[in-house]
């Protein structure tokens, strides 16, 4: 894939995320959304960074299988049941992804919501990639 990541200068400046991707290449992938569940279908913690961890090692999981690489990410929406928690973990999230996922930003939004699939879970990712 190439992605020409866009963040206008009329915009405020992004901090771990991009305002677009562009992405040109010949397979998308619809990654399904991914909360900190194990092997065995549990919710493995009960603290906001380390079920982000473990869902984005999920979602991450899931992009290798088809082929793909962190960098491939053109777009990730987190659903948080608490905004407030996530901003206060921020800082924290944002070293957690770049550890797992690098630099190169997808567009991303954060998305309150009132419960989760899972009701243990606090934060749910999903997107989608573009492989070459």
């Amino acid at each position: 894939m190439t992605a020409e990541r866009v963040n206008p200068p009329d915009l405020s400046p992004p901090a771990g995320f991009s305002h677009a991707v562009v992405a040109a290449g010949s397979r998308v992938v619809f990654l399904a959304g991914q909360t900190a569940l194990d092997g065995d279908g549990k919710v493995v913690s009960d603290t906001l960074p380390e079920q982000f961890t473990r869902a984005l090692t999920n979602l991450l999981t899931a992009l290798r299988a088809a082929g793909g690489t962190p960098a491939d990410l053109a777009r990730v929406t987190v659903y948080a049941t608490d905004v407030a928690a996530y901003r206060e973990h921020a800082r924290e999230l944002g070293r957690l992804w770049r550890e797992l996922a690098g630099r190169d930003y997808p567009a991303m939004a954060v998305v309150e919501v009132v419960r989760l699939w899972d009701e243990e879970a606090m934060v749910e990712l999903d997107g989608f990639a573009v492989l070459p």
